[in-house]
């Protein structure tokens, strides 16, 4: 086994901070994966590369951490509460679950305590919506747009321009971002004034709009026997507890994919797997973060809200459905999939 190394990244106040990585030779993405092999020291001196950026998109959040102890082929699993060993200059927030339990989470208000999640054997960094001032309200309006099986990336850059329209037509200044996958992440900073369900409901309204510009293209079904072939608008990622890879963030898949802020004038050009742990350090050196000046663009959600009310009022549509877990919610419609739905269960 390798001699645990440590890396050095800078704290706050002009504070050093050493951070231990045990087994720094331990194989994350193998070479047949990622074109070399990628460890969990290449790991975390990726995270520290990336560490303005990364913090913008992480900072002051709560964070579930997806880790992969043994590399990316390995056991994963899901950290909400905080690894044991948390260091003393990290800090954690209570968060409040669908089923009204509560718990604290890890929040990365420094690169340090990336890099710590690293040791513990993270690879993906899912950040709540929200500050951790107001864990209610969230303070991004995010969409994801997921490709069913037979859409090329070229289909999901044609959805996600006419959603960039569709947002900003109600006051939103959206930033895109590769999911990591096959698919495109939109943002837009909002002000937090409106709790959890009333900025689902704005995702929803948005996103019935974007289905009907683009009928033969984009879904909101929430049932995969319902989507076909279509980009499905995931609605529910703005429900409470429901959360998005972080913008820099590495995916557990092959070629050690990275989750990348790209400008919207050139996410024509782009291929999903020309970010990479490899290859995002000198971007973001040349290039700088895309996503750079999202929070002086704070937008409102009372636009989208309309949109929501609107469909309502004249269209005599409503509540959707929410995520499994989650406990009935009032006007939800029967969670059973339409090919097995009866009237025992089914509003006819």
């Amino acid at each position: 086994m390798s001699a645990a190394k440590v890396l050095q990244v800078p704290g706050p106040d002009d504070v050093v901070r050493e951070v231990r990585i045990s087994s720094p030779d331990r194989v994350m993405w193998t070479a047949e994966s990622a074109g070399k092999a990628i460890t969990k020291w290449d790991l975390a001196t990726y995270v520290a590369s990336v560490a303005e950026p990364m913090m913008r998109a992480l900072g002051n959040r709560p964070v579930t951490l997806q880790r992969f102890p043994d590399g990316v082929k390995g056991e994963m699993f899901y950290s909400k509460n905080p690894p044991r060993g948390v260091p003393a200059w990290a800090r954690t927030v209570i968060c409040t679950y669908p089923s009204a339990r509560s718990h604290p989470q890890l929040v990365v208000d420094e690169i340090a305590t990336a890099i710590w999640a690293v040791q513990m054997g993270t690879v993906t960094f899912h950040p709540w919506p929200v500050r951790t001032e107001n864990n209610d309200n969230p303070d991004e309006f995010r969409i994801d747009l997921d490709p069913q099986p037979g859409r090329a990336f070229a289909d999901v850059v044609e959805a996600a321009m006419a959603l960039r329209e569709v947002m900003q037509g109600i006051g939103l200044t959206p930033f895109v971002k590769t999911s990591g996958n096959r698919g495109l992440h939109i943002f837009a900073r909002i002000a937090p004034d409106y709790e959890f369900l009333e900025v689902r409901h704005g995702v929803i309204g948005v996103a019935r709009e974007l289905e009907r510009r683009l009928p033969d293209l984009v879904t909101t079904a929430w049932w995969k026997e319902e989507r076909g072939d279509k980009i499905f608008v995931d609605f529910n990622q703005a429900s409470r507890d429901r959360t998005i890879a972080s913008a820099y963030s590495p995916r557990p898949l092959e070629g050690a994919p990275v989750s990348m802020p790209v400008g919207w004038t050139r996410l024509g050009d782009i291929a999903p797997l020309d970010f990479t742990v490899l290859t995002v350090p000198a971007m973001v050196a040349g290039h700088g973060d895309a996503w750079a000046e999202m929070d002086d663009s704070v937008g409102d959600v009372a636009g989208a809200l309309a949109l929501w009310e609107e469909d309502i009022s004249e269209r005599g549509l409503g509540e959707m459905s929410f995520p499994p877990d989650y406990p009935k919610m009032p006007g939800e419609p029967p969670r059973v999939q339409p090919s097995k739905k009866v009237a025992s269960h089914w509003d006819e």
